[in-house]
């Protein structure tokens, strides 16, 4: 069994139709400090980001204070948007995607989706993972066998935690959740 903490990132500082890697802003900031502080206990365990910054940034402070760094894992980044779409344009599509399938959107997403959840299932043992708001959504989606993009509205910095064991994926908690804005 190893038990999984998926942590979405923190606030952005720029929307994902303005900055295709932006930073926290100082609320993100002070989100990653309290996310810190909730997972410390946690530890001996391995860190895992996303390879985009606000993922990155979120991941710091609990790396910081276990004295470690993170291992940046690609197959836990963002929904890749669709090839040739300009920036302005993602947010609306992603808002479209959201109220459908896994199975709608083809096979360049099923194929995220299934490489989301192999990331997780090749993990060593526990560990913290610093994601985003569908990656997670993937995970949950895995566990409940529902095929939803979107299953739980996530808040930043919320906390979901689950078991993964040869493959298969439970649900022990969901995290916090909140109207959230595609940023």
């Amino acid at each position: 069994m190893t038990l999984i903490h998926l942590v979405r990132h923190g606030r952005a500082a720029a929307g994902w139709d303005v900055d295709p890697d932006p930073a926290l802003d100082d609320i993100g900031q002070r989100q990653a400090l309290a996310a810190a502080e909730t997972l410390a206990a946690l530890a001996p365990c391995t860190v895992v980001s996303s390879p985009l910054r606000r993922c990155r940034e979120t991941a710091q402070p609990l790396a910081e204070r276990w004295v470690t760094t993170p291992i940046i894992e690609p197959r836990v980044a963002e929904i890749p948007s669709p090839e040739g779409i300009p920036m302005s344009e993602r947010v609306d599509w992603l808002r479209a995607a959201m109220q459908g399938t896994w199975t709608d959107m083809g096979e360049r997403y099923t194929t995220y989706r299934d490489t989301v959840v192999a990331a997780l299932d090749e993990l060593p043992g526990d560990a913290v993972v610093f994601s985003h708001f569908v990656a997670i959504n993937v995970v949950i989606g895995a566990a409940l066998g529902d095929d939803r993009l979107v299953i739980r509205s996530l808040d930043n910095c919320s906390i979901t935690v689950v078991d993964v064991t040869d493959g298969v994926v439970r649900l022990v908690s969901g995290g916090h959740e909140a109207d959230t804005l595609i940023r």
